[in-house]
């Protein structure tokens, strides 16, 4: 009954767009996003960072000349796959967001936020990455024009005291030591303006996460490290890597790695409660080489002291027992005739 209640509602959300979105704004859409199909991949392509810099201009532009026309919230843009696209669940906004990498020491994001309006009309809110002027990101709540950088690739919906709360899961490739990933709780004011972080987080002060008070959560790790930072919808929970310094230097966040332990946020009342330790079992570390490690081998299998009966068998096939048998038959011969 579920599936079928989803299949239908599917159905109707389909229909529903397809009446909003006419066949000629529809085609419009499809030129206007050929013509900057182009720039998108040079953006993140091209090998010189002029050209990844121009090629950002002309696209910035020729999307917001595409979102323009009317009811363009509903067309995805799927042929263009070098940014990110993501719908909220309640479809009450859409995010967009890419970045600019002009060397590794200076990577910076890109995005805006189209809201879903009645009349099919643009409002856009550009998004402006402001990390390389904040000392401490995780201080405040901030506008869309002190935004802290990330390539969002999930959105979770979650309510308290009939308010909605948009929980953003983004990574920022930092530098060419770190990546950082971040949770960021986005709402909407009266205007009807995106405000970014709060206190949404409940978690005890330790050396590997942000000083509370926190607005937002980061997880920076070591550039290789590939740490995860994802939501589970079968536990409901905001899952992350547990980090450990490979150097023994927490303070050096290009330093840190996973441990196989993994922590996690619940959405209760209004916060983020952080779980220290989300599956119960440890690890038996014992004699494992700190470097390599110890690869999982099988229990050894002990061989039995053969019975006497066995033994004789194996001495049959044994060309050294029988070459001993062998010599001391000649060996007593020889004696007789002596």
């Amino acid at each position: 009954m579920k599936i079928f209640c989803l299949i239908l509602s599917t159905c109707f959300c389909i229909a529903t767009k397809a009446q909003k979105l006419t066949h000629k704004n529809y085609n419009t859409l499809q030129e206007l996003e050929k013509s900057i199909t182009t720039y998108s991949k040079d953006m993140i392509m091209a090998e010189e960072a002029i050209d990844r810099y121009r090629a950002d201009s002309f696209f910035t532009r020729g999307l917001v000349k595409a979102l323009k026309t009317t009811y363009s919230f509903y067309y995805n843009f799927d042929s263009i796959n070098t940014i990110s696209k993501l719908y909220a669940p309640d479809s009450s906004f859409k995010i967009f967001t890419w970045q600019l990498v002009k060397d590794y020491s200076s990577i910076r994001q890109k995005g805006a936020i189209q809201i879903n309006t009645p009349d099919g009309s643009l409002k856009l809110f550009p998004l402006f990455d402001a990390s390389d002027d904040m000392e401490n990101p995780v201080d405040s709540t901030r506008n869309t024009t002190r935004w802290v950088g990330a390539l969002y690739y999930k959105i979770i919906l979650t309510t308290f005291n009939n308010k909605k709360y948009y929980t953003l899961l983004g990574l920022d490739e930092n530098n060419e030591k770190s990546n950082k990933k971040w949770i960021e709780v986005v709402t909407f004011n009266k205007e009807g303006h995106p405000v970014f972080g709060g206190r949404y987080f409940q978690y005890p002060n330790d050396e590997l996460k942000p000083a509370q008070p926190a607005f937002r959560f980061c997880l920076e790790y070591k550039k290789d490290a590939r740490a995860r930072l994802t939501y589970d919808d079968e536990i409901g929970a905001i899952v992350f890597d547990h980090l450990i310094s490979e150097e023994k230097k927490p303070e050096n966040r290009n330093t840190l790695i996973p441990d196989g332990d993994f922590e996690a946020f619940r959405w209760i009342d209004g916060r983020w409660i952080h779980v220290n330790k989300l599956f119960d079992y440890s690890v038996d570390m014992t004699g494992v080489d700190p470097t390599i490690g110890n690869p999982p081998v099988p229990k050894p299998i002990k061989d039995k002291k053969p019975s006497k009966k066995e033994q004789k068998e194996i001495e049959k096939f044994d060309p050294y027992k029988v070459n001993e048998k062998r010599n001391k038959k000649e060996d007593q011969r020889n004696k007789e005739e002596y």
